[in-house]
């Protein structure tokens, strides 16, 4: 009767401890949000745009989380890794392209940010002009943001 007594009070501490602190509750997270502004937000594309210029696709990779999305705006293939990444950049880089954002909406949360809007790409090698949609997705590891989703794709009307 004493161990019966005995696991019967384990379990009711057991359950007054899950009680008092559901999983997901608010105060059951122990986050800290990083500071930041659109500003810092905004000269994220500036970073990206720059590594673009060096003309090395690995500078250009290492702006993307481990775990990120790449839906690009010429290439019909999802890039979920870094190796995917680093081949369609190289594609990419090729024709010399530099970015310049005509329009854009951020919104920031808690180490996360949003920067969704228009961007036009020029590209020296061929002077082709593409103007597209953009959205990045940003996540704070800790020492740096990166982007856990980039998505582009060519306006559809011209």
């Amino acid at each position: 009767m004493k161990a019966i007594s005995c696991s019967l009070f384990a379990a009711g501490v057991l359950l007054a401890g899950c009680a008092s602190n559901p999983p997901g509750s608010a105060s059951a997270r122990t986050e800290i949000c990083k500071a930041t502004s659109e500003q810092e937000v905004a000269a994220l594309f500036d970073r990206w745009n720059q590594s673009l210029q060096t003309g090395e696709a690995r500078k250009v990779v290492a702006n993307y989380a481990e775990k990120s999305v790449l839906l690009a705006t010429v290439s019909n293939t999802p890039r979920l890794d870094p190796a995917q990444k680093q081949d369609y950049f190289e594609h990419f880089l090729e024709n010399r392209p530099f970015g310049r954002i005509d329009s854009r909406s951020i919104e920031i949360g808690c180490n996360t940010a949003v920067d969704a809007g228009l961007y036009t790409f020029t590209f020296a090698k061929t002077g082709a002009v593409v103007k597209a949609r953009y959205t990045y997705t940003y996540r704070w590891n800790g020492s740096q943001w990166l982007i856990t989703s980039h998505h582009s794709s060519a306006m559809p009307e011209k």
